[in-house]
């Protein structure tokens, strides 16, 4: 028995969706099990999808098309959409069809990951594996915080979460509006900080708020949607030696960092960052990142971490200069999502820097979950 409900002998199978959910589907699942066949790529909309992807076609399901009705179906799209798109597929004779839902996709990540680091002589460790090791520590949650950014934008989630004894709201963007928060304890407008620039930076503010202000031995990152999932315990792995940093599992995408990056986004913004990192870091730093950024194609996502403050604050000693300087240089554009891009940089960046220092701090990895 394979991941979940995929089975070792699979054989022949189908992914419905052309895009990066369903491209990254066929990656992950032809990492795992490399004897199996892709047959294609469905899809059922008047997009303009490629031809083939790879040597995979891409097939509109409409007209006189034959399929293999006895090869799965992979469902790698919003699940808005599954309800209609499973209706289709048993019109046209499917019946072993699998929606990639949250469960399913964390699997396949996390053994896609392992399988990939591995190659590339990385150490991928999730947290459960350290602590079902046993070791003994001093529980740490009294000098622990995790800052969940709110703002102003956020709306309200379906079925409210309660915060663990280690979290709390930091309210980002505060210096841009008129109220606090409800539920908000911290927020990024006092101290040393750059609240007003959050439209662009986003969570960034909090980041910085907390590299400048927090003073607790281990502090974190979250989102008002997106959480670590934390075992019981895990404050432990700090306190016992046996952890420096928890990132969130790696996300893949192709064809790599870089080239996934200008692929969505202006690639001027890229080439202003490399030559920053050059200015700022030096040129062995600068080929490193390039190297890293063009032969790798996972990174920690959401800007999310939990660090010892010592490894926090010179990841930011290291991150913040570069984004400043491409900003200052880059300015404003005017679509607001690719305004956003210094939070794409130090997605990349953030990984980047652990993958550099991975003989000097020890790196776990956690799963994460959406909140909706």
């Amino acid at each position: 028995m394979g991941i979940g409900c995929v089975e070792q002998d699979r054989g022949k199978y189908y992914i419905f969706g052309a895009h990066s959910r369903g491209q990254t589907t066929a990656v992950y699942l032809n990492k795992i099990y490399p004897q199996w066949e892709l047959c294609g790529y469905l899809v059922d909309n008047d997009e303009e999808n490629p031809v083939n992807i790879e040597d995979a076609p891409v097939i509109k399901i409409a007209g006189d098309v034959s399929f293999d009705t006895n090869a799965r179906v992979y469902i790698a799209t919003r699940s808005v959409s599954h309800e209609h798109i499973f209706a289709a597929l048993r019109e046209i004779g499917f019946t072993d069809i699998v929606p990639v839902d949250v469960a399913l996709d964390n699997a396949l990540r996390n053994e896609f990951v392992r399988e990939y680091f591995k190659k590339g002589n990385r150490s991928f460790t999730k947290i459960e594996e350290l602590l079902t090791a046993g070791f003994e520590a001093d529980d740490g949650r009294d000098n622990t915080a995790i800052y969940v950014v709110r703002s102003a934008v956020d709306t309200a989630l379906e079925k409210a979460v309660d915060l663990n004894e280690c979290e709390r709201y930091i309210q980002a963007g505060r210096a841009l509006t008129d109220a606090d928060l409800d539920g908000c304890s911290v927020f990024d407008n006092t101290g040393d900080n750059i609240s007003s620039m959050n439209r662009q930076l986003c969570e960034l503010t909090a980041l910085y708020w907390i590299w400048k202000n927090a003073n607790e031995d281990v502090i974190g990152v979250e989102h008002y949607r997106r959480r670590f999932i934390l075992p019981e315990g895990w404050t432990e792995l700090f306190s016992g030696g046996k952890a420096d940093v928890i990132l969130p599992v790696p996300l893949y995408v192709r064809p790599s960092l870089k080239g996934n990056y200008v692929l969505r986004h202006d690639e001027t913004v890229w080439d202003v960052m490399m030559d920053k990192i050059r200015n700022i870091h030096g040129k062995e730093c600068a080929e490193r990142v390039a190297s890293f950024m063009e032969d790798t194609g996972c990174y920690s996502p959401c800007n999310m971490l939990i660090a010892k403050k010592k490894a926090y604050d010179e990841l930011c000693e290291w991150l913040f200069p570069v984004i400043f300087a491409v900003m200052e240089d880059c300015g404003q554009i005017q679509d607001n999502y690719q305004n956003r891009y210094p939070g794409f940089l130090s997605e990349r960046l953030i990984s980047f820097f652990f993958y550099m220092n991975q003989d000097k701090y020890k790196v776990v990895y956690a799963d994460k979950v959406f909140l909706k």
